[in-house]
């Protein structure tokens, strides 16, 4: 079945998070809601977004950092172990599989805190633990054997689970444990996951980190495909590092004034209203 209008949400950490966040509470004020699409993908950041635009909860509590609900939620990683994870990932002598299985091995040895902490902050992000009606999909990776993992309403992972395991990028929070299998961030599957948007007429693709690392290959065609991306004040807003909590607060408002002209760029496609 063809899909109508799909929305896909990218990575991008902290303040790639907070920039999703104010770009869809934004855009709902315009009268466009990212949450009426017929399909939501959501990646890491997109992920707890995707989330909760498909079970329609409000965006704008999250306007100011959430409170920590750990001793270690918001402890910064271990340099040197982040550093190796980054660098597994960039040698090109290493093909994809064996880079992510090697980096799935750093985050299982890293000391990230309990992941039954980061899966409670997680319910408390999207607003409860029950799949939305609304078809959505999130993506994480088995730590030891690399292989990618696809999380809807009807597998065998809670909603906090499944954002928990494709937000746990290695080195900076636990691996997840589903089903005795343990998973970790599913930008390592392919980054924004745009092909999990299938053959989707109209497309909104909304990347944070699409000023570092290009954006992602569309297909575009015959399908209608708008890209929404952080602008120059956006990237300023967000800074260099996609863990700075400091700027939570400045890259969701960043968000929220680029929701104008990016709600109009979508109203002209008429995928969602």
């Amino acid at each position: 079945m063809t899909v109508r209008s799909a929305v896909v949400l990218g990575p991008g950490g902290v303040v790639g998070t907070a920039w999703l966040a104010g770009l869809a509470a934004g855009l709902r004020r315009e009268g466009v809601d990212l949450g009426t699409a017929d399909l939501i993908v959501g990646t890491s950041a997109g992920a707890i977004v995707g989330a909760i635009l498909a079970r329609g909860e409000d965006l704008d509590r999250l306007a100011t950092l959430p409170a920590p609900t750990g001793p270690l939620d918001g402890a910064r990683p271990d340099p040197a172990k982040l550093a190796e994870v980054f660098a597994t990932l960039g040698d090109t002598g290493i093909d994809r599989a064996e880079a992510t299985r090697r980096v799935g091995r750093l985050a299982v040895a890293a000391a990230t805190g309990a992941e039954e902490a980061v899966i409670a902050r997680m319910r408390s992000l999207v607003g409860g633990a029950e799949w939305p009606s609304r078809p959505l999909l999130i993506p994480a990776v088995d730590a030891e054997t690399g292989e990618a993992v696809v999380w809807d309403r009807q597998g065998a992972a809670s909603l906090p689970e499944a954002v928990a395991a494709s937000t746990a990028f290695p080195a900076t929070a636990p691996p997840i444990t589903i089903g005795g299998r343990r998973y970790i961030d599913g930008a390592l599957r392919a980054g924004t996951n745009l092909d999990l948007a299938g053959d989707a007429e109209t497309l909104i693709v909304a990347e944070p980190m699409a000023h570092s690392f290009g954006p992602s290959d569309a297909g575009e065609g015959e399908r209608i495909v708008v890209r929404l991306v952080p602008d120059a004040e956006a990237i300023e807003a967000i800074g260099p590092d996609v863990g700075d909590r400091a700027a939570w607060a400045p890259a969701y408002q960043a968000g929220v004034r680029q929701a104008e002209d990016a709600a109009e760029r979508i109203r002209d496609c008429s995928a969602i209203r």
